[in-house]
């Protein structure tokens, strides 16, 4: 974590056992991350077993960038440093009017699929867990998602960042359709 520096830790609500820390880069932005979910790995050798860690963590600047990583490691916080490391690396933007999505989108990854809906202001995050954490660390203050057949961390994760992958801005719709903005306001 070269230039990276603790600023300050905020309090979750008593639903999430995890705390988001936020952190800013030498650039000067401030990028938040959270812990999804730890799974104690066992393997089975000669002597024993040996234990290890896997975390999924998720980056946001709470501007429409957003990005998760899986870190492994022996201890949980070296597995953490691992994923965030990994994650800010692989951050994808998205556009957000009026904190919500442009439209609506479904989004699907192995097992799970997703809903995803714009919703108007004073909405909230109406979403589980997982797709929470990914729309309160990426900016978005209102929306309506609905998560379909699995509800594998790691599946519906993936899920909702290929959604917002699909997600298309206004200008590029115009761009798409040959039509001038001047003509639609």
């Amino acid at each position: 974590m070269a230039g990276l520096r603790l600023l300050q830790t905020e309090q979750e609500p008593k639903v999430c056992r995890y705390k988001v820390k936020i952190m800013r880069e030498q650039s000067g932005v401030e990028i938040k991350e959270k812990v999804i979910h730890i799974n104690r790995v066992a393997k089975v050798v000669k002597g024993g077993k040996r234990f290890s860690f896997s975390v999924i963590v998720v980056v946001g600047d709470g501007k429409g960038g957003v990005g998760f990583s899986v870190g492994k490691a022996n201890e949980i916080p070296d597995a953490i440093k691992k994923a965030i490391e990994r994650a800010k690396k692989h951050m994808i933007r998205f556009p957000v009017h009026d904190g919500t999505i442009p439209h609506e989108i479904i989004g699907r990854f192995g097992a799970s699929s997703l809903v995803l809906r714009p919703a108007g202001k004073g909405t909230g995050i109406i979403a589980g867990s997982v797709v929470r954490s990914v729309m309160e660390l990426s900016g978005v203050k209102n929306i309506l998602t609905k998560s379909l057949y699995s509800n594998n961390p790691h599946n519906l994760l993936k899920a909702t960042l290929a959604a917002l992958e699909k997600l298309e801005g206004q200008e590029s719709r115009f761009k798409k359709r040959g039509i001038s903005e001047a003509v639609n306001k």
